[in-house]
């Protein structure tokens, strides 16, 4: 019965990863006729989603910091639990308030990526560690290309609060998995909880989160969104005071700010950007009219449908991008797929009418994402102790979400910026969506430079330890070249 445990940490894990990704995706299709079925504005439904946003960016590096201090299964029981129970509060209600309120629980699903991470780190033997990572990391997209379809079918063809039992049940199941099957790690990293530190990051990122997200509708020179902006200046910049001081930090800023970390983190901010545009503007493209002389007018199954290539691109390709790494090492890799992200909206530029280009780009692109994303923690793992894995790697998917905010924003600013009128409403011109590919494709690229000037590895700080707690020699997995 052990073995077969032991065996099944890697799924279990991997599916608690495609279950968040799923659970973050799920309510896209609904967006349109929530206003409807709810009695609520459209302002008031587009929170379901910044609800979940502004939750996971404030929850995942403290998540990731409580798993370090008392213990990461713990925790990711946690995150996991909430998740099904915002599943299942969505499937009992109409009520907007506490939809939105249950989103915002199913936010801490956010940390379940990072603390599974730093669970395969201090559990699983050097010769599968890298090949685990990069299936963990490649879950995000795997679980958005699968959860865009599959809640598009059950929105079509049933009532909309069945897709949310049907999650629930999804939750409920990987909960109770990883409760049999994981192990809890005896790596901590003990001290007391930086409660005032947690507290200034949940304020200082809600500002700029909702100050990014709201942007486009509040106006981007309003007061509201000026006083969000310049309140998180202030907010991060005392908070950053005060970890500095602070004994028992949440986040170590002396470690955080090292090269072999902060670049990892920029880079990962910029990836977010680019493999966050190619969905956006992918999803709005081919479902544009017909009448644009560009758009295909596809429905919203048949565009989830032409992004599940990229989720079965993600899923293949992850145990290539940690063979990628051991032989040339990670910053080699994440250099690779940026590369890659930035040809495949090359292609975007060159033709962006052709139905089976669009799907080949698309392909690139998720090719790209998977070498970019399964590269991201190797570099986090290598470069901190065993004690900080989670709260790092809890910060470096912290910059991916920031990167996905931020790149939501600038698309919609230059779609909104590049209209015309087709039937008397306004539709984004394809000159607009070749400007969005054209950003997102000089953001990968800048991601590429980053990550060719990530310092070399010297000793990892800190020794991995194996499940009964010795000492055990660094993963070669992680070691790169």
């Amino acid at each position: 019965m052990a073995a077969l445990r032991d065996r099944l940490t890697v799924p279990v894990l991997a599916f608690g990863g495609i279950l968040m990704a799923v659970m973050q995706t799920v309510v896209v299709p609904l967006l349109p006729d929530l206003p409807r079925l709810t009695g609520a504005s459209a302002g008031a439904v587009s929170w379901m989603v910044t609800a979940t946003l502004l939750a996971g960016a404030v929850l995942t590096p403290v998540l990731g910091r409580a798993g370090d201090m008392y213990g990461k299964k713990r925790v990711l029981l946690l995150a996991l639990g909430m998740m099904t129970l915002g599943a299942l509060m969505c499937a009992l209600t109409s009520d907007i308030r506490v939809l939105i309120a249950a989103r915002a629980l199913q936010g801490a699903a956010a940390a379940v990526v990072p603390l599974s991470i730093s669970i395969l780190r201090d559990e699983l033997p050097p010769d599968r560690t890298g090949s685990a990572v990069a299936l963990m990391s490649s879950t995000v997209g795997i679980g958005a290309a699968l959860g865009l379809p599959l809640a598009a079918l059950i929105v079509q063809y049933a009532n909309w609060h069945v897709m949310f039992w049907a999650t629930t049940a999804l939750g409920a199941i990987g909960t109770t998995l990883a409760w049999w099957s994981v192990r809890e790690s005896p790596v901590r990293e003990p001290g007391r909880f930086d409660t005032l530190g947690a507290l200034g990051l949940a304020v200082g990122l809600s500002c700029l989160l909702l100050g990014v997200s709201q942007g486009g509708q509040w106006g981007w020179t309003s007061p509201r969104i000026l006083g969000l902006l310049v309140g998180c200046v202030c907010v991060l910049g005392l908070w950053w005071a005060q970890q500095l001081r602070a004994r028992r930090p949440l986040v170590d800023l002396k470690l955080a700010t090292s090269p072999r970390v902060a670049l990892p983190h920029v880079a990962a901010l910029l990836t977010g950007f680019a493999f966050y545009a190619n969905s956006l503007v992918t999803a709005q493209l081919v479902q544009a009219p017909k009448e644009t002389g560009y758009g295909l007018g596809l429905s919203i199954v048949a565009t989830g449908l032409i992004m599940l290539p990229g989720g079965v691109i993600m899923l293949l390709l992850s145990p290539v991008s940690a063979r990628l790494s051991a032989a040339r090492g990670a910053r080699v890799t994440l250099a690779v797929g940026t590369l890659i992200i930035a040809l495949g909206y090359g292609i975007r530029i060159i033709d962006s009418r052709d139905l089976w280009v669009i799907i080949l780009a698309s392909a690139v692109c998720a090719t790209g994402t998977t070498l970019s994303y399964s590269a991201l923690p190797t570099l986090i793992l290598r470069a901190v102790p065993a004690g900080q894995t989670a709260s790092a790697n809890g910060v470096n998917v912290l910059m991916r979400t920031i990167g996905q905010a931020v790149s939501s924003a600038a698309v919609a600013a230059i779609l909104v910026h590049h209209t015309s009128l087709v039937g008397g409403a306004p539709i984004a011109t394809l000159h607009g969506y070749l400007l969005a590919f054209a950003m997102a494709g000089t953001v990968a690229l800048v991601a590429c430079a980053a990550a060719l000037v990530i310092p070399a590895d010297p000793a990892i700080p800190g020794a991995r330890r194996t499940s009964t707690g010795t000492e055990a020699p660094r993963d070669e997995a992680l070691e790169g070249a």
